[in-house]
């Protein structure tokens, strides 16, 4: 069992890094103070190559695997998670197209967001259906050869400027409860659909989230991902995949809040010597560690085995809870350790520990992991 990265993908690591330490260390508490996502910024990304990096070398990305997309989430996020996630979710929810579009979509589809001219996003939370999918009430009505679709989503990631919503609908209601959705791409011009920007979130600021409105939007039914009434299991493969870049989003955002603490302990003076000096400091930071590389390990295995065809569930569920946990974790303890100077805006860990709470929310709660996790135990 060899554990070592290969030259690649420690390339891909400090490339990353270098690059977020460039480019958002700069801009990065101006972005969340104002809500901001900055102009420019996924160009850069897709200019060195970590934009696309999945998606398949034939429609003009890097054709790497999801282990190579939690080192760049990671390093990203070690700077800045609201940052990092302008560039790594400008191409989320094209993995549906890579797993169950047509040739033509792939084609038409991927390569502008390799090259960052384009961006998409998933449409699947509503108001009343988040982690329970098969809630979700949009509706798809079929007329001629289009789909006439109707609904809300809430949540949505990337919703203002994404050029297309990869969106989940009820397009046979009568079904049985987990045969009745399907996936359908909307382009983001066609008439009747309204966003509106979140704002006033607790963290990741600089990310954008939007509420979005279809009113009997019309889309050709050549823009069906994968078949019809088949959208549940489509999308449990899907998130089985990016789960892991999700807990990479953690396992960066803690180290972050580690390196920020250790430079902070190291300088403050207490009682006449420096913090990190206490042997019960020592004893924080060192858990704060250990927990990083527990979460760490069991990411990378669990990308891994996605990247070998063998996906498994559970583990994915692990790491994705786990490296949530154990950011919120890592997070309060650097806050604690700088005191009232972690309280204000003048130091980075308290962006960070606003962040880190909805990794323990979003794309799936803690809960909803644990759940799967017991259920694949019971089998």
């Amino acid at each position: 069992m060899d554990f070592e990265l290969s030259e690649e993908q420690k390339l891909i690591q400090d490339t990353a890094y270098k690059f977020a330490v460039k480019e958002f260390e700069p801009i990065a508490k101006e972005c969340d103070r104002e809500e901001k996502r900055p102009e420019g910024l996924l160009q850069k990304g897709a200019e060195i190559g970590l934009v696309g990096i999945t998606i398949p070398e034939e429609y003009g990305g890097g054709g790497l695997g999801f282990l190579e997309l939690a080192l760049v989430t990671e390093q990203l996020s070690r700077v800045d998670m609201g940052l990092g996630s302008v560039v790594i979710t400008s191409a989320f929810g094209s993995e549906n197209i890579q797993f169950f579009g047509t040739e033509e979509q792939k084609k038409k589809y991927l390569p502008p967001l390799v090259t960052g001219k384009a961006a998409t996003s998933g449409a699947y939370t509503e108001p009343n259906a988040g982690t329970d999918v098969a809630a979700t009430r949009t509706k798809a009505v079929k007329d001629g050869d289009e789909y006439v679709i109707t609904g809300n989503k809430m949540f949505i990631t990337n919703g203002s400027f994404a050029d297309w919503f990869i969106t989940l609908c009820v397009t046979n209601p009568d079904n049985k409860r987990f045969q009745r959705h399907s996936l359908i791409l909307i382009e983001s011009d066609r008439k009747g659909i309204t966003v509106n920007k979140i704002h006033g979130k607790m963290g990741m600021r600089a990310s954008d989230t939007t509420e979005i409105a279809f009113e009997e939007v019309r889309v050709p039914c050549a823009n069906l991902i994968g078949k019809e009434g088949n959208a549940f299991p489509q999308l449990m493969h899907f998130f089985d995949a990016t789960r892991t870049m999700v807990a990479a989003q953690g396992i960066g955002l803690a180290q972050g809040a580690l390196d920020k603490t250790l430079t902070y302990i190291k300088e403050r003076e207490v009682f006449g010597k420096p913090i990190f000096a206490n042997q019960g400091v020592q004893f924080i930071v060192a858990e704060m560690a250990t927990r990083i590389e527990l979460a760490r390990t069991l990411d990378y295995r669990a990308a891994w085995y996605v990247d070998q065809g063998k996906t498994n569930p559970s583990l994915n569920a692990m790491a994705k809870y786990f490296a949530g946990e154990t950011a919120v974790w890592v997070c309060d303890k650097a806050l604690q350790l700088h005191g009232g100077y972690g309280y204000i805006d003048e130091y980075d860990v308290q962006r960070y520990y606003r962040d880190a709470k909805v990794l323990e929310i979003y794309e799936g709660a803690k809960e909803a992991e644990k759940l799967t996790i017991a259920r694949m135990m019971m089998k």
